[in-house]
């Protein structure tokens, strides 16, 4: 893939997740209400999710018309150019509905499964994070890079949680055998940020089970080039059963205890 092509996609990533960022910051009403729901009752989606989303995706048509595109809120066009966007216009969506900062706009450019371009907006931290694929992984421009490896006792992790209840009953067993072996552990809300976070020096790990194509894409690419090690099980990508990212040194480690845990699967 040529470079321009690369700074192609980087530019619309940006300039769709800006959009979308503002218009999620600036334009959230007092009265924000639930839409619909997906895998449960508590799994929801705002009328601004839906608002969000058609915005990227009516941006995206208008700038890459042959391009594919794969969005949570139902967003689904094949293509014909060998490129799709894998869009999330909330990630932390519960976040958002309760006003809570911790959300964001992640949006990444993919070419024959793997992704080239990642972008996620934070709009409430005022930062932008992205990364194209070998080019390493930037904050507001700056680039970033992950902590020195602690000792697995002084690891600070990030996770987070399903909305149905088996599934956060098996993932809570996993997490009272892995507190007491860590600094501690962090549940921001947003998968997205989480690796970011990762990028950025803010966590050490990240893991979680259950995410998505949209929620992990952008966000696993931008702490992959800041240093991170990512993956899923042993030998797997990240992906539905089991998501990882974290320091190298200590990825491994982690990956086989929640191996060892069962931290994919219910």
């Amino acid at each position: 893939m040529s470079e321009q092509l690369e700074q192609e996609l980087l530019s619309v990533a940006l300039e769709a997740a800006e959009r979308a960022g503002a218009l999620l910051r600036d334009g959230r009403p007092a009265d924000l209400g639930v839409a619909s729901t997906k895998t449960s009752p508590i799994d929801v989606v705002t009328e601004m999710d839906l608002a969000a989303e058609r915005l990227i995706t009516d941006f995206l048509a208008e700038r890459r018309p042959d391009d594919g595109v794969l969005g949570e809120e139902g967003a689904s066009t094949p293509g014909s150019s060998g490129v799709r966007w894998v869009v999330d216009p909330i990630d932390g969506t519960v976040n958002y509905l309760y006003g809570l900062p911790s959300w964001s706009v992640s949006i990444a450019a993919e070419r024959d499964g793997v992704t080239l371009v990642g972008v996620v907006a934070a709009p409430m931290r005022r930062e932008t994070y992205h990364a194209v694929l070998g080019g390493g992984a930037h904050r507001n421009g700056e680039r970033v890079r992950v902590r020195p490896t602690p000792p697995f006792e002084q690891a600070l992790l990030g996770t987070g949680f399903a909305y149905l209840a088996r599934r956060r009953a098996a993932q809570a067993e996993v997490l009272r055998t892995l507190l007491p072996r860590v600094r501690d552990i962090r549940r921001g809300g947003s998968a997205a940020i989480d690796l970011c976070d990762v990028a950025c020096g803010r966590l050490d790990a990240y893991y979680e089970r259950g995410l998505n194509p949209w929620d992990l894409a952008a966000g696993e690419l931008i702490a992959r080039e800041a240093g991170a090690l990512t993956g899923g099980r042993p030998g797997r990508p990240a992906d539905g059963d089991l998501t990882v990212a974290a320091v190298p040194g200590l990825f491994e480690e982690l990956q086989a205890l929640l191996e060892e845990l069962g931290a994919w699967h219910d």
